[in-house]
């Protein structure tokens, strides 16, 4: 350890190096000594301030050279760093394996050729230990031969139960457990102290280290079986089988007991009484026999682990965590035979170091994985448990239902992803990859997680707003509820909601952006640009919507109108601010957008007209035809269909002479759209009516001209009663006249 003492003179010798001023100073002043002692010396320099600035430059100097020779490039330091790690584990791992050997043949030596007094006293050693050990061992058997009626009544009671009862019964079944374990614990050290101490309170080291090993060892075992409960599936929180609880408890306990007791108790116990490199020997022996149980573990579940892995991809998914997972099904029997080798290893080289801080954090890394598992179990059972509202609100919003399971599936992928990139982040900060919870308290951490967070919750706000109108606009449209809707607000409604749909995405996706950073005003002002260019761009389009605006204020039509576009006749199903959507009476859905549109024919607008126009034979009365027109009308007024009706019947009487007909009109007034219904049942009466009357409504006459001879008369036309069928014809008859 460097000293005062050394320092000052370490100064002083190198103040004798002759510098300039500190030499003149001596060499005037004769009265002084040849031989001085470094502190003199030292004082002297440091009361003259040349001497002094001097000392600090030449310091300075040597010691920016000497960073320079060690510390040539960046580059070299880290490889020598590298290295120097490399030759330290190197190094440590040759001491470890001469430490073994010694300690193998330190254990042999000891079983060939025992030391008479070292074997006595170890002995001795052995016979209390085994004492203590049989009644902490036979004792422990007992109470848990006892308490298993116990916890098989719970388990009986706990079937089927709610999950808090179930609850209730594990951590009684677990405390039991728990009381066991230190009653078992007491009895041992009541055997140590007054059985084999021989009721002097006292007790061997030995002993002590056997009693906490067990202890600790119960206790881990008891942790495994709150968890696993290989007897007890009721009061099983994992959701396993039998056999798999079973399995893994039996391999997990006998590694715990393996390695607990050899490191808690053999292992001291050989460093006391026979060598230090003895027990490092049985501890690299126990190591090793645990990384083969641990591998022959990982390569009889190879197979199962990777189709539990594939599953999600198997079955058609391809989010981050399927393709990750399917992606790991294939290697990770390596991945975790490397791990436990790296363990090994690490305990080797650093074993108390290294080997603590790898462990915790593979146990934080095991317990982040574990609660994101449960996390997205826990979310995915209520997904999959269905959201059904109330029967009330269902039927005032039949749409509000389908719309949120469909907005369930992306909310579950979002989670997902949220929660995997946790776990990541969560490994990460145990194994100290990265200090996230540093960043997060830092200035740029709370910047960027606040900002994160509010256009999250701009998001969130934003959907909720769009699923408030959207409601809004079903229930308004919902004729069961309210006041039915007429065919100008279902039109003026959906468009509302198409434009504050397009408005609320981009006034959303604008703040979201600007929460988290990104600066809009260029957006805006591209977005300006673009959209300049898209208007020369796509003219049509443009011209599709200024169209469509004019005819949305000019009130042509609406949904649910008859109209005619151009070729097109049909009903209005959709009206946006581009095009109309007509379905014909065939049932063909045609696209029209409002640029080809020039004349709209709306046959529902105000009211609508059934035009009647009846052919009649030229030999009828066409008053007698008038009444029986107005009857029929009367009759028509009398049936369902007169709510339709708005006016009397409009007779226009004659209208036109036909070759086989009179043609006779009337008009009738009805409701939009009534014409088509009121029309087809006014013709059923109309027809009722002149047969009732015997008013002929004629087909079309052919008058048969025969010619005329010189006389100016014409032969008369016979029809015989002969009938003969022709040859090589399909057996008609063939009428036989005198004209033939």
């Amino acid at each position: 350890m460097i000293t005062l003492r050394h320092l000052v003179s370490l100064l002083a010798l190198l103040a004798l190096f002759a510098l300039p001023p500190a030499a003149d100073a001596q060499e005037n002043d004769q009265s002084t000594p040849q031989t001085v002692t470094g502190v003199d010396e030292l004082i002297r320099i440091l009361e003259s301030e040349e001497a002094r600035t001097a000392l600090l430059t030449r310091l300075k100097t040597e010691a920016a050279t000497q960073a320079s020779t060690d510390q040539p490039s960046g580059e070299a330091t880290i490889a020598r760093q590298v290295a120097e790690q490399t030759r330290a584990a190197a190094e440590q791992i040759v001491a470890g394996g001469s430490t073994v050997w010694t300690g193998l043949v330190a254990l042999a030596a000891m079983i060939t050729d025992p030391d008479p007094g070292d074997y006595t006293a170890l002995r001795s050693i052995i016979l209390n230990v085994v004492l203590v050990a049989a009644g902490l061992f036979t004792s422990f058997l007992v109470l848990r031969i006892l308490v298993h009626p116990l916890q098989r009544s719970f388990d009986n009671r706990a079937a089927g139960r709610h999950w808090f009862v179930k609850a209730t019964y594990v951590l009684v079944a677990t405390v039991a457990d728990v009381v066991t374990v230190a009653l078992a614990w007491g009895v041992g050290y009541f055997l140590a102290l007054q059985v084999v101490g021989g009721g002097t309170g006292q007790m061997d080291i030995n002993q002590t280290l056997l009693l906490n090993a067990f202890l600790l060892v119960e206790l881990i075992k008891v942790t495994m079986r709150l968890l696993l409960h290989p007897r007890f599936s009721n009061l099983r929180p994992i959701p396993v089988s039998d056999t798999s609880a079973a399995y893994w408890y039996f391999w997990i306990a006998r590694i715990v007991s393996l390695i607990g007791y050899a490191f808690m108790f053999v292992a001291p116990i050989m460093a006391t009484n026979v060598s230090e490199s003895a027990a490092q020997a049985v501890r690299v022996l126990v190591m090793f026999t645990a990384l083969v149980i641990g591998v022959v573990i990982i390569l009889q579940n190879r197979d199962r682990v990777r189709h539990a892995l594939s599953s999600g991809a198997a079955q058609g998914r391809s989010d981050f965590v399927s393709r990750s997972s399917a992606l790991l099904a294939g290697i990770w029997h390596l991945l975790a035979i490397a791990y436990l080798f790296a363990i090994v290893l690490v305990w080797l080289v650093n074993p108390s170091g290294a080997l603590p801080y790898m462990m915790a954090a593979t146990l934080k890394s095991i317990v982040a994985i574990v609660v994101g598992g449960l996390v997205t179990a826990f979310i995915g059972r209520f997904a999959n448990a269905g959201l059904r509202l109330p029967d009330d609100l269902r039927a005032r919003l039949p749409a509000l239902e389908a719309r949120l399971k469909a907005f369930v599936p992306g909310v579950m992928q979002i989670i997902r992803a949220i929660v995997t990139f946790g776990v990541i982040i969560a490994i990460a900060q145990a194994w100290r990859l990265i200090d996230f919870l540093a960043w997060l308290a830092s200035d740029s951490g709370q910047r960027v997680s606040g900002s994160t967070l509010a256009a999250l919750i701009i998001l969130l706000f934003g959907f909720v707003a769009y699923l408030a109108v959207s409601s809004w606009v079903e229930y308004r449209l919902n004729p069961q509820f309210g006041t039915i809707p007429t065919s100008r607000e279902k039109t003026l409604l959906s468009l509302f909601q198409n434009a504050f749909t397009i408005a609320l995405v981009v006034l959303v996706t604008m703040l979201a952006l600007a929460q988290i950073g990104v600066n809009i005003a260029p957006l805006l002002a591209g977005a300006g640009v673009l959209g300049l260019a898209i208007g020369f761009g796509a003219q049509k389009l443009v011209q599709d919507i200024i169209t469509g605006v004019f005819i949305q204020l000019e009130n042509v039509m609406n949904e649910g109108d008859v109209v005619s576009l151009g070729s097109v006749s049909g009903v209005v199903e959709r009206l946006t601010i581009r095009s109309v959507s007509i379905r014909s009476l065939d049932g063909t859905l045609h696209l029209i957008p409002f640029s080809s549109v020039d004349t709209v024919s709306n046959m529902m607008k105000g009211f609508s007209y059934h035009v009647a126009e009846i052919g009649v034979a030229y030999r009828e009365d066409i008053t007698e035809v008038k009444e029986a027109m107005h009857e029929a009308f009367d009759l028509l007024m009398q049936s369902e269909w007169r709510e339709m009706i708005v006016d009397k019947l409009d007779m226009h009487g004659v209208t036109a002479f036909g070759d086989s007909a009179v043609m006779v009109r009337a008009r009738i007034k009805t409701v939009p759209g009534g014409h088509w219904a009121t029309g087809r049942a006014y013709n059923e009466l109309i027809k009722q009516v002149f047969d009732r009357r015997g008013i002929e409504i004629p087909f079309p006459h052919v008058t048969l001209y025969m010619g005329e001879d010189k006389a100016g008369m014409s032969p008369p036309l016979r029809v015989k009663n002969e009938v003969r069928t022709e040859s090589g014809s399909d057996d008609r008859p063939v009428l036989i006249t005198d004209a033939e």
